[in-house]
């Protein structure tokens, strides 16, 4: 028996979802910490590893979107689970914290539940898909921006004049 589940891609959607849930059940809910209701699945255990380990996960978390693709998942509702991912890919790369992170942010299942939702028949996206990608979308602008706004700030106000 193989530790890594096959993922057999077969013709129809619902073989496809029923593979990608074995995929999505191994990365993460393989495993119950005893006395909890509490799974993980070796998302958390592979990304222990510096680096690597999150390049791997999110190769892995990948198969879940590049297949959404293939079905013809609208678009939106593939840009929400590949900002799962990469949610799932940042707090990964911080050391052991991040692992503790990905025992609770299981993006494969999300996506999952995504497909899932969207693979029995092409339905628009939903308000809820659309306000994920926006609220995402504008946290990285603003991660980006703000930064920038209080450096000048910060320069102008120790300069005393503007700065442009």
């Amino acid at each position: 028996m193989s530790l890594v589940p096959s993922v057999s891609l077969g013709a129809t959607p619902s073989e496809r979802v029923q593979s990608l849930r074995k995929l999505q059940y191994f990365l993460d809910s393989a495993f119950r910490v005893p006395g909890t209701n509490i799974r993980f699945g070796w998302d958390p255990i592979i990304g222990l590893v510096p680096w690597v380990g999150d390049l791997v996960t999110a190769m892995m978390s990948g198969v879940i979107v590049v297949q959404a693709h293939q079905m013809r998942i609208p678009r939106v509702v593939q840009l929400r689970m590949l900002l799962n991912v990469a949610v799932d890919v940042m707090l990964g790369v911080v050391p052991f914290a991040g692992d503790i992170a990905d025992v609770f942010w299981k993006s494969n299942a999300k996506n999952l539940a995504l497909l899932e939702r969207q693979a029995v028949r092409t339905t628009p996206a939903t308000a809820g898909d659309w306000a994920f990608v926006i609220l995402v979308v504008a946290s990285i602008v603003a991660v980006a921006v703000v930064p920038v706004l209080v450096m000048y700030w910060l320069l102008h106000a120790v300069l005393g004049r503007p700065l442009i």
